[in-house]
């Protein structure tokens, strides 16, 4: 009876061990990538935009071309809201081919503004303020 309940729990244990290595690999890479996202972050930002984005779950990013438009980038995957004279005029939408973590999303919204800001907005969706939003997901602790 004992060798019975053994070779159950073996059983069961094997039947689960696949499963359970891939999801530990799984978090692994995540674990590697969200890591190596928020050096990245922490290179690339200033203090007080490194503080803005974690006390306000956004940074604001002024445009290079027009002194009264800011970019408010998202901490979270969404969209960019765009201020003009402190009013919201527009949301743009634009992904990556391949997902990143959310801190290389911050990353290349802000470089792609500041490097070309023209192609960014040629490349981006644009949205009226407020159209067909959805719920923000839930926030992932990368800070």
């Amino acid at each position: 009876m004992v060798t019975g309940s053994v070779a159950s729990w073996i059983g069961l244990l094997l039947a689960t061990a696949p499963p359970a290595i891939i999801l530990t690999a799984a978090w692994l890479r995540t674990s590697f990538a969200e890591r190596r996202s928020y050096r990245m972050l922490r290179d690339v930002l200033s203090e007080p935009e490194y503080h803005q984005l974690v006390k306000q779950d956004y940074l604001e990013v002024p445009s290079p071309s027009l002194p009264e438009r800011v970019y408010r980038i998202p901490r979270q995957p969404g969209r960019v809201a765009v201020y003009e004279h402190g009013e919201r005029v527009m949301e743009l939408c634009l992904q990556p081919v391949k997902p990143l973590p959310p801190g290389d999303l911050v990353v290349m919204h802000k470089l792609l503004i500041q490097a070309n800001e023209e192609a960014y907005l040629k490349t981006a969706n644009h949205f009226r303020p407020g159209i067909y939003t959805f719920p923000a997901p839930p926030l992932m602790l990368w800070y």
